[in-house]
């Protein structure tokens, strides 16, 4: 059954991600360069590195520190989150940046596959796209009374390593 948008809309909030923004592609059968994986590998650190702008995403997501400036330095992917694309490669999306954006595995992560695999067969595929570079539900991101200290912490980390970065 082809879906319209108000479908995939009700489909990702009941996966419990109501506010994810979609996109729609007609989906072409691209070619995929022989070496993608290293190219993604590369590219996986320059998208680690570039969060820098997302400290306050990422102060959310209640990482450890050393988790946290691993992530930062394009060091390591801490455990639970993926990175995925914006447009799968096969269906001619880039090798880029801005074609990626960071989510947790599980559940969303999980989930967004589920619902693009959902739509297996349809002349029109809805794709996940976040405004964002990271994504969390909006469930995630309220918080009661009494503020984060973890977001004042982190955004302190972050602001530092990116002075010491200007400098060199």
């Amino acid at each position: 059954m082809q879906w319209n948008q108000a479908i995939a809309e009700k489909r990702l909030s009941d996966m419990k991600m109501p506010d994810m923004p979609i996109t729609p592609i007609k989906p072409k059968i691209a070619t995929v360069p022989s070496d993608w994986f290293a190219q993604y590998k590369k590219l996986c650190h320059e998208f680690m590195r570039s969060l820098s702008d997302c400290v306050q995403e990422l102060a959310l997501m209640n990482l450890g520190r050393d988790e946290f400036m691993d992530l930062l330095m394009g060091r390591k992917v801490p455990d639970n989150l993926s990175f995925r694309f914006r447009t799968p490669l096969v269906w001619g999306g880039k090798l880029e940046i801005d074609n990626m954006f960071m989510c947790f595995t599980f559940p969303q992560s999980q989930n967004l596959d589920r619902f693009i695999i959902e739509q297996y067969g349809n002349e029109t595929i809805w794709l996940p796209n976040p405004e964002k570079k990271i994504y969390l539900p909006i469930h995630s991101t309220i918080s009661g009374n009494g503020g984060n200290a973890t977001a004042d912490r982190l955004s302190q980390f972050a602001a530092t390593m990116n002075t010491g970065r200007r400098q060199s």
